[in-house]
């Protein structure tokens, strides 16, 4: 036997199911067979597995092993010439397999290959050729010299700048997305190291087949989709630990004496610094906007109350020095917080929502002015004036921030993607009817196609993409894998990679279309799935503010509250404030069972088979209760959970 492909697959049932479409395409002139491993995946995997293609070989793991051993299992009962260890998020082309295999059948030397890889949208990821991590390239690195020297022979080492992106050349380390090696070498320099649950294996692989004497080489004669790429989650900081950790694994595993050493301490304290940042830009990314609106609110606040001072009472110092530090501040959370509520930080933004928010904020510091006492009661005036200043200030942050995003001052309306379709007759009829019923806001322009039509929805021939692309604005472009190869798919997302064009591909005879915008997201998917009322914007953000909420309620009435709650004060404390620091919510799954198909909560004090009492609970029953908390999820039954769960006995 000359190939077997080795993938290993943990919940990513659409991105398998391409993959081995394009597998199944690429071994038709291979004696070879083709192996999943599945890591204990709960979105039917494997059932699709068994039901689409019955000729590959399956393992069905009981329990997520790592993507090392996971690799290993297969590995040990291949009897081929070569492996290939490849990623359920890629798409390879027609040739891809021949052309690497016959590469390596004429240099007996190479003991892996691997290929060119670019991300969901044709850019070139440069994971696809890399060299070692030695304490040097971990500096410039860490230092970020390698992206200000890319191409620099010193600098530039760790993504191997210096080596064009279609030049065949030897490396240090292949990507764990696509590494065909030869059997005889595994044989002897050993298979991946399950010390590596995940991260860092593919390099300690190619470094053991270097050190055994063989090479590596990068080979850019074909190339493959890799939709995640290297830098997936890369500034999440779990991310960066998990990634870090196995360079740790890696330098004690093959350094010695002060490189070790060094090496250790550099990649430590990347860790931290890395990490430190990640969570940095995430606190930025999730608080900017509030951020601007309070320094808005504030700010308009103090310009009226100076022109109050100078125009109206003709006595600046009129208010007392204290009104700006205690009132303002008020007024502005007090408007954030309902314009939050009513929804108006949701894209798209809404001018309803935003009036709404601001409405009912300014009825709230009203009645909380009239409790206040009259030394305190300074003006209803710039209530007034600060609503008018509030709605102004709202709204315009939220039009410039969609006016840089699309273009346009419609608020509410999100852009609607210009999009064509790549195929020929009843598969691209189909592929229409499949996006037209995946609720996402499209304008469909027409078909392209290969072959002679009298269609009028037809823009023109496949040859000509580039110049329809440019004539009629397109945004995104659908290719029908039935009707274009994948060659064919990569060699326009290469010519026009690094455009506005977002590429999606519909694998034959499904009911999905998967694509990705950069190698930094997760591959995107419409299908015609059930939606989670869960999963929206709007529910996580009146569930945060329920468990805040809720928190500061029960706060102050800890000590009463103890004597009844099941558990300690301290316990019932020590809950409340972690899910105000937002690290745990009242309420989420039962996780006796299994919860992956779900949209994602964080770590409960309750969960909601709580409120059925005493009653016990199949893991069926179990199950359905928490699909049905995320199908229809409402605020009242995280209340009914607390107070249920909290007081019995």
């Amino acid at each position: 036997m000359k190939l077997s492909v080795i993938i290993v697959n943990y919940n990513v049932k659409y991105f398998l199911e391409q993959c081995l479409l394009s597998v199944q395409k690429a071994m038709r002139n291979i004696e070879g067979d083709i192996w999943v491993v599945d890591n204990h995946s709960v979105d039917g995997s494997v059932q699709m597995v068994r039901e689409k293609f019955p000729e590959v070989r399956c393992i069905d793991n009981s329990e997520n092993v790592g993507f090392s051993a996971a690799n290993n299992q297969a590995m040990r009962k291949s009897t081929a010439e070569y492996v290939l260890l490849l990623n359920p998020d890629t798409v390879i082309q027609e040739d891809t397999l021949e052309k690497c295999v016959q590469y390596m059948d004429d240099h007996h030397n190479i003991g892996g290959l691997g290929v060119k890889m670019i991300d969901g949208k044709g850019k070139f990821l440069p994971e696809s050729k890399r060299g070692l991590p030695t304490p040097e390239v971990a500096f410039y690195k860490m230092a970020g010299l390698n992206k200000l020297f890319p191409k620099s022979k010193r600098f530039g080492k760790y993504h191997m700048g210096y080596v064009g992106e279609n030049e065949t050349a030897e490396v240090d380390v292949l990507a764990g997305a696509f590494m065909m090696m030869r059997m005889s070498v595994l044989n002897e320099v050993g298979l991946l190291d399950d010390t590596f649950f995940m991260y860092g294996e593919d390099i300690d692989l190619s470094y053991r087949i270097t050190q055994a004497g063989y090479k590596n080489v990068y080979f850019p004669e074909t190339s493959i989709i890799h939709y995640k790429g290297e830098s997936t989650k890369r500034m999440s900081a779990n991310y960066v630990f998990v990634f870090y950790r196995a360079m740790v694994i890696f330098a004690k595993k093959h350094y010695t004496g002060s490189s070790k050493s060094l090496l250790v301490g550099i990649i430590n304290l990347s860790i931290y610094i890395r990490a430190f940042l990640a969570l940095i830009q995430r606190f930025i990314s999730k608080t900017w906007m509030y951020a601007v609106d309070a320094v808005l609110l504030v700010s308009g606040l103090l310009s009226i109350k100076y022109y109050w001072e100078i125009s109206i009472k003709n006595f600046e110092g009129y208010f007392a020095p204290l009104y700006p530090l205690t009132h303002f501040p008020a007024y502005t959370l007090i408007w954030i917080l309902m314009v939050y509520w009513s929804g108006g930080y949701n894209k798209p933004y809404s001018i309803s929502k935003v009036i709404r928010g601001v409405a009912a904020g300014s009825i709230a510091i009203s009645v909380l002015y009239l409790f206040l006492p009259e030394a305190y009661q300074y003006s209803r005036g710039i209530i007034v004036a600060g609503t008018a200043w509030a709605t102004f200030a709202f709204l315009l942050t939220r039009l410039v921030v969609h006016y840089r995003e699309f273009r346009n001052f419609d608020l509410g309306q999100s852009k609607s993607l210009n999009t064509i379709i790549v195929g020929n007759g009843a598969e691209r009829e189909r592929v229409l009817t499949l996006l037209q019923q995946s609720a996402v806001n499209h304008q469909f322009l027409g078909f392209v196609t290969d072959e002679m039509e009298s269609d009028d929805r037809v823009l023109g021939k496949l040859s000509r993409l580039d110049e329809i692309c440019l004539l009629y604005d397109v945004d995104e472009v659908i290719f029908c894998s039935k009707d274009v190869s994948s060659s064919e798919t990569m060699y326009w997302m290469n010519k026009m990679g690094g455009t506005k064009i977002n590429f999606k591909i519909v694998p034959d005879d499904s009911l999905f279309i998967i694509g990705s915008n950069t190698k930094d997201f997760n591959g995107e998917l419409y299908t015609l799935e059930i939606k989670y009322e869960l999963a929206t914007e709007r529910s996580q953000q009146i569930k945060r503010l329920f468990d805040v909420a809720m928190s500061l309620a029960l706060a102050p009435l800890g000590v009463l509250i103890g004597w009844f709650v099941k558990g300690s004060i301290i316990r019932f404390y020590a809950n409340l404030f972690r899910v105000l620091w937002g690290s745990y919510s009242w309420v989420g799954y039962d996780t006796s069972v299994s919860v992956n198909q779900l949209p994602k909560l964080k770590p409960s004090v309750y969960h909601i088979g709580q409120e059925k009492g005493n009653l016990t609970l199949s893991e069926a029953v179990k199950g359905k209760l928490n699909y049905f908390y995320a199908k229809s999820y409402r605020v009242e039954q995280d209340l009914n959970v607390v107070f249920k769960a909290m007081f019995k006995r």
